[in-house]
């Protein structure tokens, strides 16, 4: 759920030359031309900090340098990976038993064994480890290998998603065992069970794969593929428009420039990633509730859809989207700029000079910052602003780096993106629970509510769906009343990709998405058109 740090493209420019090389998209001739045809090249706007599991790598699966226990398909059906069948559960849910597939190697040529599994998981559930997945796999009591090719989970408590839990990656513990897993060489040169794996890494700039020899599931028809890192929307088009690219992940405006090219497709994935402001409680101005309630209230929601995304996507009005089975039904809210003054009114927030409000000698004034480059959240960042700026709140909309905005997450509004499928805890509780207040980019706004804490727990921790499902709707309707995030859209993933290759798909996707999740999820199972 958390967001990713965005790297610098500085070097964009001096790697076009090498992308073109290595994909020529456009055609060729003699052994270059075959070797391009087995090549991908994909503009994408970031990339992970590290690619090791144990620090939160593809946590989520479609790792194509790594494999889980299990996987899931097109529909999110989870299906045995390096298990071979989906767990056996017994003792009410309390007990997981994987038994893992034969034969299975690492890409050094080192055999897969059950102690892999339990030292990856060990390992991550280690304080000295800093891993983002850690509290994510709270309900692990104890995980031990029965002999070289079975593991036994057992678990605290009954938690229902808990083998969707493990799409986690694996790693060797011949190689990661012998490094600290904060600082070791693995988080940059990771060997894995998957059908890829990593060639070279230019910070920055790309990162270049090859089809792993070793590889259990045969031999895929893409041989090689890069991810070329380009942060700015408007170049990764511009790339892809010359030829430098194969595919990009893009923003909708960007991504209909390409609707009436016969020598491209475009693929639609709709998401559960939403943007929100969030507002943090340590803010001099964001702490206090009357002005999140305004804020909540004096926000259009469609206008961002129609105008930014271009119908790619829907109103937010929490963490979950409208289609989803968990969504409290009632919360909906529309653009009431009358009901937010009505609010700063009777909070004592009173109309100030240049129109801006003040209370105590406190102007009603705070800094959004949004990450630069990214022209979906900056269109956002301005739309909010101005209609903050009608119920007399100033906003002042800053682009800025990582590097410059995490330092500043605990007392000022960031324009952030989050989002996560296959169960609500898998989201919500990162959010929102205040025990992972400033954990990383998790509960960035430093909420803190105790009765939704006590419902997240009660959803993570009962079987029950009715008991789950009243949890979650009270969660949903807590943050009406006590917001500590605006929630604007959920956003459509738009991708172009050249027309050459048979078998892409999307899926539904979480908000980290164009690493990992897009059509090239199961890139290994393309195969080039007849």
């Amino acid at each position: 759920m958390t967001t990713r740090r965005i790297r610098s493209a500085a070097a964009a420019a001096a790697f076009a030359a090498g992308v073109t090389a290595c994909s020529a998209p456009g055609g060729g001739t003699g052994d270059g031309d075959a070797e391009a045809a087995e090549s991908v090249v994909i503009g994408v706007g970031s990339e992970p900090d590290t690619l090791s599991p144990l620090l939160g790598y593809g946590k989520d699966g479609n790792s194509k340098i790594f494999d889980g226990l299990l996987a899931r398909d097109t529909d999110l059906k989870l299906k045995p990976a390096l298990a071979t069948a989906l767990p056996k559960i017994a003792d009410g849910g309390r007990t997981y038993t994987y038994t893992l597939r034969d034969g299975v190697k690492f890409s050094d040529g080192e055999p897969l064994t059950a102690q892999d599994v339990v030292y990856t998981y060990r390992t991550i559930l280690d304080a000295k480890t800093n891993s983002t997945a850690r509290s994510e796999l709270d309900a692990i009591e104890g995980v031990r290998a029965n002999g070289d090719d079975t593991v036994v989970f057992t678990l605290k408590y009954p938690y229902a998603p808990f083998a969707a839990r493990t799409v986690l990656p694996i790693v060797p513990e011949h190689v990661a065992g012998e490094q600290d897993p904060n600082t070791g060489d693995f988080n940059t040169k990771p060997v894995g069970t998957g059908p890829y794996v990593l060639t070279n890494w230019s910070k920055g700039e790309k990162l270049a794969f090859k089809a792993n020899p070793h590889y259990w599931g045969g031999k895929p028809a893409v041989k090689s593929f890069t991810m070329a890192v380009i942060a700015d929307d408007n170049v990764r088009a511009t790339r892809l428009r010359s030829g430098d690219l194969d595919g990009a992940v893009l923003p909708p405006n960007l991504a209909a420039t390409f609707e009436k090219d016969d020598g491209r497709r475009t693929y639609e994935a709709k998401s559960y990633d939403f943007r929100a402001v969030t507002l943090p409680t340590a803010g001099k101005v964001t702490g206090d509730r009357a002005i999140r309630q305004a804020l909540d209230a004096a926000v259009d929601r469609q206008a961002m859809v129609d105008k930014i995304l271009d119908g790619a996507g829907r109103p937010a009005y929490g963490p979950l989207p409208a289609d989803d089975p968990w969504y409290a039904r009632g919360i909906e809210r529309p653009h009431d700029l009358a009901k937010a003054e009505r609010i700063l009114d009777e909070a004592g927030w009173k109309q100030g000079s240049g129109g801006v409000r003040a209370k105590d000698g406190q102007r009603a004034s705070f800094t959004l910052y949004y990450p630069s480059g990214d022209k979906v959240r900056q269109d956002h960042a301005l739309a909010y602003a101005s209609d903050a700026k009608k119920a007399g709140i100033e906003v002042k909309v800053e682009g800025a780096t990582w590097e410059v905005i995490e330092p500043r997450m605990k007392s000022d509004a960031v324009m952030a993106g989050f989002g996560s499928v296959g169960d609500p805890d898998f989201g919500l509780y990162t959010l929102l629970h205040s025990s992972l207040a400033g954990d990383g980019f998790n509960n960035m706004a430093h909420y803190d509510d105790p009765a939704v804490d006590e419902a997240l727990d009660a959803g993570r921790r009962s079987q029950d769906p009715e008991v789950r499902g009243a949890a979650y709707e009270k969660i949903q309707k807590a943050l009406v009343e006590n917001p500590g995030y605006t929630f604007l859209t959920h956003i459509d993933h738009l991708y172009v990709l050249a027309d050459r290759w048979d078998g892409l798909t999307t899926q539904l996707e979480p908000h980290e998405h164009g690493f990992a999740s897009g059509p090239w999820w199961n890139i290994e199972d393309w195969q080039p058109k007849k």
